[in-house]
């Protein structure tokens, strides 16, 4: 056994031998390289450190620029937003007064039915005059310009209230940008004061996946400011023209409002004028009437007389007669044309002539009776229609004292009513989520 393994370790080659300034160069060369390695490895160490110094100096520093720019951007962010809740107040106060001006013109536009129903009713009245009655007079006139008038006032008022409907449409929407322009501010704040209160020592802070990405829909600073100010321009220029047409709206309705009252009192005005004229001329027509009476009276008492005297006479020409026939049977010679045959001649002449003259008179007083008592029921005739035409007008002017009961019921003060905003809230309040 022994023997074997001797045999096999004679049998191995020794290995390569060296001589001693190998052993020396190589011993030289390991201490070379030594030392070289620790030279790198100090350089290295050394710039590790500066590395370290300057990277957490640089880290602080960009915390610190970081934690100012958000302290900036929350400061212009939190001024905006504080732009934006004014702007939006302001607008909501616009819309309220707007609302409170368009209220009162549909007052007004309503307010102006009465008056057209009684000038329509006054025309409708007086349609029903008959005869001469029946005239184009100033009265008429007047009804007809107050019925245009108030038309045209109900046309005005109309187009005033559709265009402040849609100025209320064209504020809401600028209201409706303005709250979400400040919502997102309102977001974006907690968002930025969120990121400001994050430190190293914070729970929640991790490494994200690409957090330097540009999120879509980014918008530039430039872009951001110049939204929020088309945003309050848009609303300064709503409430700029809702403002005017407030202004232009109450100028209107005062301007209306006078026109229609100088129009009632010319209307009342040429109403009562002509009410007093057409009694004028039916007492006028009372009097001609008792005065036509009168004569008719007289006329036929004068026919009675004339019939009478004509009677006595046809009685004389009968006497007469009778005796120019009886002397005619007279025999002989004393049948003579005496002053007694004169007489009676002349006589029977002028009786005659005296009855033609009362028959034509009779005739022409019964002639003219006749006419009288034609007119007269001519007369009153139109006394009827003049009374039925003075009917009516008093019932118009009757009809007309609605105006006045209309006029100062809307002289007592109204109740003001706090008005909402369209969005159902007296104070603009956007906080609550």
């Amino acid at each position: 056994m022994f023997k074997c393994s001797r045999m096999s370790s004679l049998s191995m080659k020794p290995d390569l031998r060296h001589t001693v300034s190998e052993w020396s160069s190589n011993n030289q060369h390991l201490s070379a390289e030594a030392q070289h390695q620790r030279c790198v490895s100090a350089a290295i160490r050394q710039d590790g450190r500066t590395l370290r110094n300057e990277t957490s100096c640089k880290t602080v520093w960009d915390e610190s620029d970081s934690s100012r720019r958000l302290s900036d951007r929350i400061w212009d962010v939190g001024r905006w937003k504080d732009v934006l809740e004014s702007c939006a107040q302001k607008v909501d106060e616009e819309m309220e007064a707007l609302t409170l001006s368009k209220q009162q013109t549909e007052q007004n536009l309503a307010a102006t039915a009465v008056p057209l129903d009684v000038s329509t009713e006054c025309l409708t009245l007086r349609d029903g005059r008959r005869g001469f009655e029946l005239v184009v007079d100033p009265v008429e006139e007047q009804l007809k310009k107050e019925v245009e008038l108030i038309e045209r006032v109900q046309q005005v008022l109309q187009q005033n209230v559709d265009k402040t409907f849609e100025q209320l449409c064209v504020l809401q929407e600028a209201r409706h940008q303005l709250t979400s322009d400040l919502q997102n501010k309102m977001d974006a704040l907690d968002v930025d004061m969120s990121c400001l209160s994050l430190t190293i020592k914070s729970p929640h802070i991790s490494l994200k996946t690409n957090p330097t990405r540009i999120p879509s829909g980014s918008s530039s600073p430039q872009e951001w400011l110049q939204f929020s100010q088309y945003n309050v321009s848009r609303a300064h220029e709503a409430m700029q023209v809702s403002q005017q047409m407030r202004e232009d709206m109450s100028l209107t309705r005062a301007q209306l409002q006078n026109e229609l009252e100088t129009q009632r009192r010319a209307t009342e005005f040429s109403l009562r004028k002509r009410n007093h004229q057409e009694e004028q001329a039916r007492d006028e027509l009372e009097w001609q009437i008792r005065t036509t009476e009168n004569e008719m009276s007289e006329m036929e008492r004068d026919i009675s007389s004339l019939d009478a005297d004509l009677q006595a006479k046809t009685a004389n020409l009968k006497l007469a007669h009778t005796r120019l026939e009886t002397r005619t049977t007279r025999p002989g010679m004393d049948l003579c044309r005496d002053e007694v045959q004169l007489g009676l001649v002349s006589e029977v002449q002028q009786l005659e002539a005296t009855i033609t003259a009362l028959k034509q008179k009779i005739s022409e007083a019964q002639n003219s009776l006749q006419k009288m008592k034609l007119h007269h029921s001519r007369m009153l005739q139109d006394l009827s229609r003049k009374q039925e035409s003075l009917s009516l007008e008093q019932r118009s002017l009757n009809t007309r004292n609605r105006l006045a009961s209309t006029s100062s019921t809307n002289k007592t003060p109204a109740l003001v009513v706090p008005l909402m905003n369209s969005s159902g809230r007296s104070n603009l309040k956007l906080l609550a989520q």
